[in-house]
């Protein structure tokens, strides 16, 4: 691929991993989105049973010659206040993927990306004028407009801050990339050091 400067002019030609090539593997990315949804659900959704709910320990009337029901407590289900039965209870969500199979996944999330061009590649990003103006001015360069994920080799707290004012961008180092960011980006700029990063962990994964 061409590697861009920060004005829109070619400077060079960058050689792409080996796993960003070939057919998109979709079973392996919904795996990927699946795991990481699921990990964001909290769980701590919480109701109390009848042993849990205060009061009723007394028996509201004796149990025979009242003419009424027998009650053992009133905070049974029945009654009103009373706990509830079968209600929801924390429960973890949590699903794994292996470290090889979530790289792999990153691979095939680049390879799509890269496929409905919308991945394009800078020299650098790093050491801009520390003013939200000037990364503005990179992205209109790059002909990026509307939401972007900036990867860097790594984390920049610079960058960061900078990005965090313009609408729809962020930043990620290529050491906490992942399947997921990739999908949920409209497109993707990647410095020529996050390129090579990645491509030595797509390397660890097929190794």
């Amino acid at each position: 691929m061409d590697i861009l400067d920060r004005s829109g002019k070619v400077v060079g030609k960058q050689s792409l991993p080996k796993g960003w090539e070939g057919e998109v593997n979709t079973a392996l990315l919904w795996q990927a989105v699946r795991m990481y949804r699921t990990n964001r659900r909290q769980g701590t959704v919480k109701t109390k049973d009848r042993g849990e709910v205060s009061g009723g320990g007394r028996k509201p009337w004796k149990q025979k010659h009242t003419g009424r029901a027998r009650q053992g407590s009133i905070r049974a289900p029945q009654w009103r206040g009373g706990g509830v039965v079968f209600g929801p209870t924390p429960k973890d969500y949590r699903i794994a993927l292996s470290q090889t199979v979530r790289r792999q996944a990153l691979s095939e999330g680049l390879k799509q990306k890269l496929e409905a061009e919308r991945l394009r590649i800078v020299d650098r990003l790093e050491e801009l004028e520390p003013k939200t103006k000037a990364l503005a001015s990179v992205l209109k360069s790059l002909s990026v407009t509307g939401g972007v994920l900036l990867v860097v080799e790594k984390h920049d707290p610079t960058l960061v801050r900078i990005a965090r004012n313009i609408p729809g961008v962020s930043v990620r180092s290529a050491a906490e990339l992942n399947c997921y960011d990739v999908l949920a980006a409209p497109q993707l700029v990647l410095t020529a050091g996050a390129v090579k990063a990645l491509g030595g962990r797509a390397e660890e994964s097929a190794s």
